[in-house]
């Protein structure tokens, strides 16, 4: 997880369909060893940082609970990939007792009557938007693992040699798209800003907090109708207006790998993104600020990608166990040091407010305003059909960002075939 890019990409596959058929086939003994130690699989995918930091855990909570012990790395695979494989042991019988499951994911998995309904652990102290990700119909039904929210950080030695002054928070789209006009050096290879352009979910998860800005919303209260119709032309207007001013780069390939890296460079004047890339801006060299998104209303809003410790059925005493492990990560002594050492912002105020953190946000500069984001950060609905509308929507994006259709055509074109599907019951 070091210097990962944005960990909440969506994998459309025949995994999520897959997923709301599963049979309830698991282990269903309680698997507890000889001695009375009960072991629990942990599948993770974590590499490099996060994968250090969560040994170290391990080995803590191993250490401190001797009639348990997490057995962590399983499944083989990183949590890019750990949907499909969670999905596929599911079908077989044979699956983890915790995985890190992404939020956007988290809807699907739980048509599994493996997912552990965790309703009664306390996520009082987390921040709303922790809760609200692990959240589905009104259960509990993982706990928060990581969390995030998207800001701009921008290059202040370009917003110099340019003579614009550097933003500040309460600046408006407007701002934005001046201030990026402004910034865009064509003779220089700069760009003002960029946006992903494949059509992925990090194509369309920066579209949100525009949305919910302007009143909208991913779907309607009922829940039969999409609630973005009568503002994502503003929306996409926006992008167009970018677009049209040839100031914003747009990403080809998937992962925005290349975006951030024109940004890295020294040829991209903002970009929106997360604390997650602050370890690479650093490690350039770059004197870069961060402040909070634009907005249209001049009221904060963002939005945060949480991803979860999902817990499945193999019996009631690996369930106990495992329950007992990621309420233990999620205590605020646990938390501070995953935070710090894999790169999370603080899953709950009470972690935040910490000598801990609060020296680290300290040492590192931005950091704090991804945090204060928070206050305002909302998720995305955790709904079965969330993957489908975020992939019409990105097509729309795209058609814009591209300059093939009008961002009224293109909008048109999405609301239709969005609720044509939410119109079947899930």
């Amino acid at each position: 997880m070091s210097a990962p890019t944005r960990r909440d990409i969506l994998r459309f596959s025949a995994a999520l369909a897959a997923a709301g058929t599963l049979a309830a086939c698991g282990k269903s003994s309680d698997d507890e060893a000889a001695g009375g130690v009960v072991t629990v699989d942990l599948w993770h995918g974590q590499t490099d940082t996060g994968k250090k930091a969560l040994d170290a855990l391990i080995k803590q909570f191993n250490d401190t609970h001797p009639q348990i012990k997490i057995v962590g790395g399983g499944g083989g695979v990183t949590a890019d990939s750990m949907l499909q494989k969670v999905t596929a042991g599911l079908a077989a019988g044979s699956f983890p007792d915790i995985a890190y499951i992404f939020g956007s994911d988290l809807a699907s998995i739980t048509r599994s009557p493996q997912v552990v309904d965790l309703s009664t652990v306390d996520l009082k102290d987390a921040w709303p938007a922790a809760r609200d990700a692990v959240t589905v119909k009104g259960k509990i039904r993982a706990m928060p693992a990581l969390l995030d929210s998207l800001c701009v950080v921008y290059n202040k030695e370009l917003f110099a040699a340019s003579g614009v002054p550097e933003p500040k928070a309460g600046w408006t789209w407007d701002d934005f798209v001046t201030t990026a006009q402004k910034l865009n050096n064509p003779a220089k290879g700069v760009f003002g800003t960029g946006w992903p352009g494949v059509g992925d979910e990090d194509t369309v998860w920066r579209l949100w907090p525009m949305i919910w800005d302007l009143g909208g919303d991913v779907v309607s209260q009922d829940g039969k109708t999409v609630a973005f119709d009568k503002v994502g032309e503003q929306v996409l207007g926006t992008l167009d207006k970018l677009r049209s001013d040839k100031s914003l780069y747009i990403d080809p390939k998937p992962g925005s790998e290349q975006l951030y890296q024109v940004f890295l460079g020294g040829r991209m004047a903002m970009v929106a993104t997360g604390p997650w890339q602050l370890p690479d801006v650093l490690d350039k060299g770059i004197d870069y600020g961060v402040v909070p998104l634009p907005s249209y209303s001049g009221k904060a809003v963002t939005i945060s990608g949480p991803d979860t410790w999902t817990v499945f059925d193999n019996g009631k005493a690996r369930v106990k166990a495992a329950t007992e492990f990621v309420k233990w990560l999620n205590d605020p002594k646990q938390d501070v040091q995953w935070d710090i050492q894999a790169g999370s912002l603080p899953v709950s105020t009470t972690t935040a407010a910490l000598p801990e953190w609060k020296k680290h946000a300290t040492a590192t500069k931005g950091l704090q305003v991804f945090v204060d984001a928070l206050e305002t950060a909302r998720v995305r609905p955790t709904i079965t059909q969330y993957p489908q509308i975020s992939q019409h929507l990105g097509e729309a994006t795209v058609a814009v960002l591209l300059g093939r259709k009008s961002p009224g055509d293109a909008l048109g074109e999405c609301v239709k075939a969005c609720n044509a599907l939410l119109a079947v019951p899930s």
